[in-house]
């Protein structure tokens, strides 16, 4: 139920923010099953991009088939530096592709990955975010409102926090 509930909303923003995609592109492993039912359920291609070319067989970084020039949406999982997820974008677009932007799930809003992405050229839309965690969080009463500022600071900057 969780996954056809984030298929639609993929397909919905996709219709909306990116009505000419002719491809589908799932970051491996995690957005793979979520590319390939969003792909299906617009009737498109999908590929998938490893984060690096495998060193046996045909060596491909990127499976499946596209066309150089084809507009892409890049579906993501969890989007935390953007570093993966932006090492996807490039090799795509190494591969000629022409990527619309990238649909996560989740993003903890890192001011890291915000700049990276800012950086990188590409447009990310999420279905959720670490503020919204937080929030349903104080609703549920799973953390108290004391504690949100620890856990906003370690937002901030997650490697060197020590709480």
């Amino acid at each position: 139920m969780v996954r056809t509930a984030i298929k639609d909303e993929f397909v919905m923003r996709i219709k909306q923010l990116y009505p000419d995609t002719q491809l589908i592109a799932g970051v491996a492993t995690g957005a793979i099953a979520h590319g390939v039912l969003v792909a299906e359920a617009m009737d498109l291609p999908f590929i998938y991009v490893r984060p690096e070319a495998k060193n046996h067989g045909l060596g491909n970084q990127i499976e499946g088939d596209y066309t150089p020039g084809m507009k892409t949406v890049i579906i993501e999982d969890l989007i935390s530096t953007g570093g993966s997820s932006l090492a996807a974008f490039k090799a795509l677009q190494t591969a000629g592709l022409t990527i619309s932007g990238m649909l996560a799930i989740f993003t903890y809003g890192f001011p890291l990955s915000v700049e990276n992405f800012r950086q990188a050229g590409c447009s990310l839309d999420t279905l959720s975010n670490y503020g919204s965690l937080l929030e349903l969080a104080l609703q549920t009463g799973d953390i108290l409102p004391e504690q949100t500022a620890l856990l906003n600071q370690w937002r901030e900057d997650p490697a060197s926090w020590g709480g």
